[in-house]
């Protein structure tokens, strides 16, 4: 039975953020530099670019393919208006040249924090376990698993 909570929908929204395309710089570089890029993408509700993260190969380990991803990510777009996240890289991986394992730590923000407030923001923090592949210059989420942070 597959999680249909807006949360869990969000994480696996947050899972697709974390691919990206190439460039010039290291494979470590461009990694890293692709997650503010996805981020700024998650957060302008661009699903194109959000969908071009995603290898059509992509798979997890609740059993969700691409359209499955594709059908959620879209579902939470229209379900809420605004998304703010704030994303940490723990580690980049590079067991081979054309492959990244990233390990990142996503805040997703229910509301925009008030310049004034204290830390009074409605926040769910996941941890999440990405495989990219290289294809043709772009980096692209072939696998992701998340959990709530602090659960093993």
């Amino acid at each position: 039975m597959r999680q249909t909570s807006p949360a869990w929908r969000l994480a696996a929204c947050a899972a697709l953020w974390l691919g990206a395309c190439g460039g010039e710089d290291s494979p470590d570089t461009q990694v890293r530099a692709v997650i503010a890029q996805a981020e700024r993408a998650a957060e302008a509700r661009d699903a194109a670019a959000l969908f071009d993260l995603l290898a059509p190969g992509y798979h997890d380990g609740r059993g969700n393919r691409f359209e499955d991803i594709k059908l959620m990510v879209r579902g939470y777009l229209v379900a809420h208006q605004s998304i703010h996240l704030l994303t940490r890289v723990e580690s980049v991986e590079l067991p081979a040249t054309d492959l990244a394992r990233v390990r990142a730590t996503v805040a997703m923000l229910g509301r925009e924090a008030e310049p004034d407030s204290a830390w009074d923001l409605a926040a769910e923090i996941y941890e999440f376990d990405l495989t990219l592949a290289r294809d043709g210059g772009d980096w692209r989420v072939t696998r992701a698993d998340w959990r709530r942070a602090g659960t093993s």
